[in-house]
């Protein structure tokens, strides 16, 4: 066995706390090894403003790092300097914990605080007034330093929030204003016989910026959220545009309630006999509550979308049970995506903050 001799670093003081030991998980691990393999750039940075909890995000994954305190004294040790004996190692440092990285949903709820009152509609930023970036606005570069979330996470979630970036500043635009989008466009596909698949972009930019006022950097930013745009062609996920169209209709019911053939029928009516066949309710998950029509009728719709509920699980949990007093699995799932990183993830959650019953109607969660 090799013997050396412990040596005590000069700069011991100065170095104290100074090394932290990293646990990679599995994933992160083998990144940075074929980062280092193939000599190609690999970013990780570490986002958290004063009074939250660090996170460490990739390109496109966050994860929560958290301090776990070791039951044995760690020593980091260097070689020593060239004049020192070779047989021997210098104590650079001692630690006594390691930072842990578990995966985690991206902290994207911030965005809608920080961009509150920017909401970008038809009544005050027509084509003929477009406003230059306003001081105290939010930066795509700001967002990106701000906000606890790997590049591809923030890119999606400002893609998911409809969030417009218009001269330099990060705007959500408003829903009703995207509904008339969405609904001019169908009528565009219809009236010129394009089908969904194929669209040409700069003749649908150039038609809605002529005849609908609206803009073209709006509009191309829309048809980015609703499919791919390749080679000046937009493939548009029907799923997707149909969804919003029926959300603008949801959304009127908020302290109300609709029936779900009344719903179903302005909706059809909305998105016109080409696309009503693919009109579903199963496209608004997530954004409402049903409960039984009176003597048997249809079943009655209220909005309450999940993205409203608190983003931490235990007041997310209590605003469910709140709402209702227990819940099947079909009717929970949707409400906790975003709080979940996947469905063993959800149902850890499941298992932590309710409990199960049994009756005749199957299995329901209720407050632990």
């Amino acid at each position: 066995m090799t013997e050396l001799d412990l040596e005590f670093s000069t700069s011991l003081t100065d170095d104290a706390g100074a090394f932290k030991l990293l646990e990679l998980p599995p994933e992160l691990c083998k990144l940075i090894e074929t980062a280092v393999e193939n000599l190609s750039p690999l970013r990780l940075s570490i986002k958290g403003q004063s009074g939250e909890d660090a996170v460490l995000c990739t390109n496109d994954a966050t994860y929560t790092v958290r301090s776990v305190v070791l039951s044995n004294t760690i020593l980091v040790v260097t070689p020593p300097a060239e004049s020192s004996s070779a047989d021997s190692v210098v104590i650079r440092d001692q630690v006594n914990e390691i930072l842990e990285l578990t995966p985690t949903v991206p902290k994207l709820h911030k965005l809608s605080t920080l961009l509150r009152g920017r909401e970008y509609d038809d009544v005050h930023d027509s084509e003929d007034h477009q406003p230059s970036f306003e001081p105290g606005g939010l930066t795509y570069a700001a967002a990106r330093a701000t906000i606890q979330a790997s590049d591809a996470e923030l890119a999606r979630g400002l893609r998911q929030q409809r969030i417009l970036d218009i001269h330099g500043a990060l705007r959500p635009i408003a829903p009703g204003y995207l509904t008339s989008i969405l609904e001019t466009i169908l009528n565009l596909l219809v009236s010129q016989s394009i089908a969904p698949r194929a669209v040409p972009v700069e003749d649908i930019a150039a038609t809605l910026a002529d005849e609908n006022e609206i803009s073209r950097p709006v509009s191309t930013q829309v048809m980015t959220w609703f499919g791919d745009i390749n080679d000046g062609v937009w493939t548009m996920d029907v799923a997707g545009v149909l969804r919003e169209i029926g959300l603008g209709i949801l959304r009127q019911y908020k302290n109300d309630s609709i029936a779900k053939d009344i719903l179903l029928d302005k909706w059809k009516l909305a998105v016109g006999d080409t696309f009503e066949a693919s009109v579903s309710l199963v496209l608004l998950s997530g954004n409402y509550l049903a409960s039984p029509g009176a003597f048997g009728s249809s079943d009655l719709l209220t909005y309450f979308p999940s993205s409203s509920l608190p983003i931490d699980p235990p007041s997310r949990f209590i605003d469910l049970f709140l709402t209702r007093p227990r819940w099947k699995a079909d009717d929970i799932a949707p409400f906790l995506s975003e709080i979940a990183v996947n469905t063993k993830d959800r149902d850890k959650l499941l298992l932590k903050y309710t409990r199960t019953t049994t009756d005749s109607q199957g299995v329901w969660y209720t407050k632990k």
